[in-house]
């Protein structure tokens, strides 16, 4: 397994990057490269691709442009109009912190609007990621903060240096104004359809970062040689660290096979 961090990314990260070259076409071209790469290295006609979260939104693309370097796609919180899921993320937010009588919260919410016309407020991006963990619907369904889930496990984590470390921070606060916007307002269900490799979609059913309820519309737009939605019940954004076993399973089992066995039934 490869965990790649892409270009302006953790250990990929260097103050020395054009930003010219943070563009999708380049961050695809990447992909592809480093695709080729493996292949080779180890011997593969073709190998798996997994996207999480961001990581969806430009695996699906690559898997559209290049699907001959690949036995499959799996999107796991696969992104489909990322404006939209902030939208319903909001409309929800609103209601469970309403309904627990969390009055602060609910100020705050209403004090951070988030609209198809208007887009993201200031205030918004600020809030949302408390606002998600403190309701279960964030990175996982048990995880905290950022700081307590996301930060400290990765200033423990042994494989990387302290600089790999401090450079995780920097990227993603240097990157991330390169592709927001456009990722935002890209309505993947109306470009993005058709797909000449098996596609499979891994879906927390709690999961309000990249709403579950639009991956699965996106998901049935499909056309694809084989394809296979999977909910995980126990789940937000990333269902193969909150339930591995079913995840490892449907890997095991369907992906790596190209069948559909354990997938959920179709409406």
């Amino acid at each position: 397994m490869v965990w790649w961090e892409q270009r302006g990314a953790g250990m990929s990260f260097s103050s020395d990057i054009p930003p010219e070259t943070m563009t999708m076409p380049r961050m695809i071209e990447d992909t592809v490269e480093v695709a080729d790469y493996l292949r080779q290295r180890f011997g593969q006609d073709r190998i798996l691709l997994l996207g999480h979260s961001w990581g969806s939104y430009r695996g699906i693309q690559v898997a559209a442009k290049a699907p001959d370097r690949f036995i499959a796609y799996v999107g796991m919180a696969q992104i489909s109009h990322q404006l939209r899921s902030e939208v319903m993320a909001h409309d929800f937010l609103l209601g469970v912190h309403k309904a627990r009588g969390d009055a602060g919260m609910v100020r705050k919410l209403e004090a951070a609007p988030v609209s198809m016309e208007q887009g993201l407020s200031p205030a918004w991006m600020r809030l949302r990621d408390a606002a998600m963990h403190r309701a279960g619907v964030g990175h996982t369904r048990d995880i905290d903060s950022v700081i307590t889930g996301i930060f400290l496990p990765v200033w423990r984590e042994r494989a990387h240096t302290l600089r790999d470390k401090i450079n995780v921070w920097r990227g993603k606060l240097w990157s991330r104004p390169f592709f927001w916007e456009d990722m935002l307002r890209d309505d993947l269900g109306t470009r993005l359809t058709t797909f000449e490799l098996p596609v499979y979609f891994f879906v927390g059913r709690y999961d309000q970062t990249a709403n579950a309820e639009l991956s699965r519309a996106y998901f049935d737009g499909i056309d694809a040689p084989v394809k296979g939605f999977y909910l995980f019940g126990n789940s937000a954004l990333s269902p193969l660290w909150e339930e591995p076993e079913r995840a490892t399973a449907v890997l095991l089992t369907d992906v790596l096979n190209g069948t559909t066995g354990l997938a959920d039934a179709s409406d």
